[in-house]
């Protein structure tokens, strides 16, 4: 349990500063911005009480917030996120249940499951965080636009850093 804990905290602390270090400067025009952070709140353990998920959830974009400078926004749509995380799990969830020690990760869950559940909450964060960025309507489909982009690329980098530290196929 404890190791559990530590690796959680090890990989929170690891995407804060891959996004603030590496990702803050990739630039591929204003429309497609990588947002892999909040993998650290998508691949918690399905047994994490809520409250420490809406916790993790808000230091995480506060985290972000100081480094972006951005006065909040990132916290709002992280709170939202862990907010939405279980609502979400609980309509991907499969007719059996999750079982005991199993992880939200592709390779305990299945692609098609992932997709679902990742992309939901990965789409969530991107329209909290895009609208309350821009915080009018009249910009409504570029935005829409950006949301959408934007989803696709961080959900794509997701997978990448998932088949790279995650496949247990790779180990065996």
């Amino acid at each position: 349990m404890t190791t559990e804990i530590f690796r959680n905290i090890f990989r929170f602390i690891v995407l804060i500063l891959l996004q603030v270090l590496i990702i803050q400067n990739i630039n591929l025009s204003g429309y497609i911005i990588l947002l892999p952070y909040v993998l650290a709140i998508i691949i918690l353990p399905f047994e994490t009480n809520r409250l420490i998920v809406l916790f993790a959830s808000f230091l995480l974009g506060v985290c972000i917030d100081y480094f972006y400078n951005s006065s909040g926004l990132h916290a709002a749509a992280c709170t939202i996120l862990g907010f939405s995380r279980y609502y979400v799990l609980k309509y991907v969830a499969p007719r059996e249940g999750y079982d005991i020690g199993v992880k939200p990760i592709i390779d305990d869950m299945g692609l098609e499951w992932f997709i679902r559940y990742a992309g939901t909450l990965i789409i969530i964060h991107h329209f909290f965080l895009f609208y309350l960025e821009i915080f009018r309507f009249s910009d409504f489909f570029s935005t829409l636009l950006r949301v959408i982009l934007s989803s696709l690329g961080t959900f794509g980098f997701i997978y990448l850093i998932q088949f790279l530290l995650f496949s247990n196929k790779r180990r065996a």
